[in-house]
């Protein structure tokens, strides 16, 4: 009989827990067996008092079943129609095999006072020691976070499968992504000797560029299938059997007002489903990048965040530590974007891989006091205890080596959340996924003030050669720096230096893109700042490029700002030339969007509107030569 480490975790305890347990956890299974067609069998309350006592405190009982087909579904654990039967048979059997050997030895078992009362000092003798302690936050509260807990870390086993990770691999251009990373780290040695990275990095660059600009992509609302207009979402669906057996237990309804089309969404959960859909929103791109990651041999852990969003992060072995990387937003190493840039209020962020839970909260918090009494959820000390125990069980087969890695690791981590780290330039600006409706509904866009942020100043090559090169690309929503394109920054407010009311909008019908005023606004400002000074050096010359469009009565005015000189230039997508700034060691290039008619005017004024299929074309391009001050 194949041995399940949930079973053998399960025998761990005293033989009275765990012949009250295998009792409970045979009574769910036979229950199914029996009356494999009656939905009252298939779902078990969190809440119950009988299961909350005698299993969820129990060593090894959640991880049965969770083994047997089990799944997380808010307020109750489910066994999907999906589920393999076969596989409940064998974990009943493992465990029902054991029972019949301890029964036979004449061991007896009373029955536990712990059903009636669901207050702490009521727990079974065993259950005492991994339950929360007498002061913990409600046990409603602890049962559901556990739940959430024990569901990632099954999750996450997902990721491991050998077979997914080669469907994964078939589905990725790995030899292409590897090529232009030993590129970039060639490029990155010969500009400087003293580069510590390692391939790994620059392939993680490179994963998250083409898993966002080719491979997946976002789904607010579907485009009816019928007339191929907008659509609303209007509620749910019943899930099909189907929809459950890729994990979809929520199908969200897509309704076209036009012609009244329904399109039904499934919210898949698993990533198997995620290569073949390639769209979603954030669980589905978190959830299918994980995956990628893996197969690509990259050490990865999926992120769960309690203000619901989720990422990856990556461990680099060059930097020896864990690097936050956001497949939505393409963004890499910017861990403060969330409260600092989207202004989130965090309180849990959790770490899950197939060795170990990790609670991370503190890497992506600059306001440690403010998330500290945010986290009232469930006590601090039966948190840390209940992720030691999951660890702990989930640590048993690996190697003294693999472990005292691990270890090690987490030392290095917690060191690094003692101190709380300031905000980068990446970190400052709103999020960049999802309509700004989505957007602005869940506060995670900085619509209404002014965000000031980046600043170019030469680099060392850069003051060498006496010239400053940037391009923007729309389509692939990068900036590139300097003629080899060494310095690629993603995202189009990444490099600006103030925004007030603008965003990046996506027409996937018409696929084109734009940058616009946000909905409702009049005006929208964006500017670019550099600064000369700190390298000795000033504006010899410039050379600009940017293009503009305007329909019906919408205005863009373009200025360039040098010391107490003011330009005006045209947005008309040629390339322009500029003496009369000479002399300055600072340089603003502005933008003013305006005017427009109706309710869609935020759309008659456009930067860098271009087509999705332009991929090579840049938008936006300025050319700074300089000279000594």
């Amino acid at each position: 009989m194949v041995v399940s480490p949930a079973v053998t975790a399960l025998c761990e305890n005293s033989n009275e827990v765990f012949l009250d347990a295998s009792k409970l956890l045979l009574t769910y299974a036979d229950n199914i067996l029996r009356f494999p067609n009656d939905e009252k069998y298939r779902s078990i309350r969190i809440g119950n008092p009988t299961f909350s006592t005698k299993l969820l405190p129990i060593k090894g009982a959640m991880e049965c079943l969770f083994e047997m087909g089990f799944e997380e579904a808010e307020t109750h654990l489910v066994f999907p129609k999906s589920a393999s039967v076969e596989q409940l048979k064998i974990i009943r059997e493992s465990i029902a095999t054991e029972r019949d050997r301890r029964l036979s030895q004449g061991h007896s078992v009373q029955p536990s006072n712990a059903v009636a009362s669901v207050s702490a000092p009521e727990v079974s003798a065993a259950a005492t020691i991994l339950a929360p302690a007498p002061q913990a936050s409600p046990l409603e509260n602890s049962m559901s976070f556990f739940v959430t807990l024990q569901s990632n870390l099954q999750h996450v086993m997902l990721y491991e499968n050998a077979e997914l990770q080669q469907k994964a691999r078939s589905a990725i251009p790995s030899q292409q992504l590897s090529s232009a990373a030993e590129h970039k780290l060639k490029e990155a040695r010969e500009a400087d000797p003293a580069c510590k990275l390692g391939i790994e990095d620059f392939l993680v660059l490179e994963l998250l560029r083409w898993f966002k600009q080719d491979f997946f992509s976002w789904v607010d609302c579907l485009p009816c299938s019928r007339c191929g207009g907008t659509t609303q979402n209007a509620g749910s669906f019943s899930p099909t059997t189907d929809d459950l057996r890729w994990g979809a237990q929520r199908v969200e309804n897509h309704h076209c007002q036009s012609c009244q089309l329904s399109i039904r969404f499934p919210r898949y959960n698993n990533p198997e489903k995620l290569l073949e859909t390639r769209r979603g929103r954030c669980g589905e791109w978190a959830n299918c990048f994980t995956l990628c990651c893996r197969a690509l041999g990259l050490e990865a852990r999926y992120i769960w965040d309690s203000t619901d969003h989720v990422w990856t992060e990556i461990y680099s072995n060059s930097q020896r530590r864990w690097l936050h990387c956001d497949s939505c937003e393409n963004v890499c190493d910017k861990p403060l974007l969330y409260e600092v840039g989207w202004g989130k209020k965090l309180a849990y962020i959790l770490a899950f891989s197939k060795d170990q839970v990790v609670d991370v909260t503190w890497r992506y918090s600059c306001k440690h006091p403010e998330v500290l009494a945010r986290r009232t959820r469930v006590q601090e000390a039966w948190l840390l205890h209940t992720i030691n125990r999951l660890n702990s069980s989930r640590q048993q087969a690996l190697s003294p080596d693999r472990k005292k890695e691990l270890i090690e690791r987490l030392l290095v981590e917690l060191v690094e959340f003692i101190s709380p780290k300031a905000p980068k330039a990446g970190e400052l600006g709103g999020r960049n996924s999802g309509s700004m409706a989505w957007r602005i509904a869940r506060g995670e866009t900085r619509v209404s003030e002014i965000a000031e942020g980046y600043v170019f100043t030469p680099t060392v090559k850069e003051k060498r050669d006496r010239l400053l090169h940037i391009r923007y690309n729309a389509t692939k929503d990068q900036y590139c720096r300097g003629s080899n394109n060494l310095d690629v920054i993603q995202s189009w407010d990444q490099c600006v230096w103030k925004k007030e009311s603008v965003f990046r909008k996506m027409e996937n019908d018409w696929e084109m893109v734009y940058i616009a005023r946000t909905e409702g606004s009049s005006v929208g400002r964006i500017s670019w700042k550099f600064d000369f000074a700190p390298a000795g050096l000033k504006i010899k010359s410039v050379s600009i490029m940017a293009s503009s469009q305007t329909f019906f009565s919408g205005k863009v005015c373009w200025h360039l700002r040098a010391g107490h000189i003011t330009t005006e230039f045209s947005g008309d997508g040629k390339m322009t030339s500029f003496e009369s700034l000479a002399g300055s060691s600072e340089l603003l290039v502005e933008a003013g969007l305006s005017g427009g008619e109706g309710e869609a005017s935020w759309q008659h004024s456009q930067l860098f509107r271009q087509s999705l299929k332009q991929t090579e074309q840049s938008s936006f391009e300025i050319l700074i030569h300089l000279e000594d001050a």
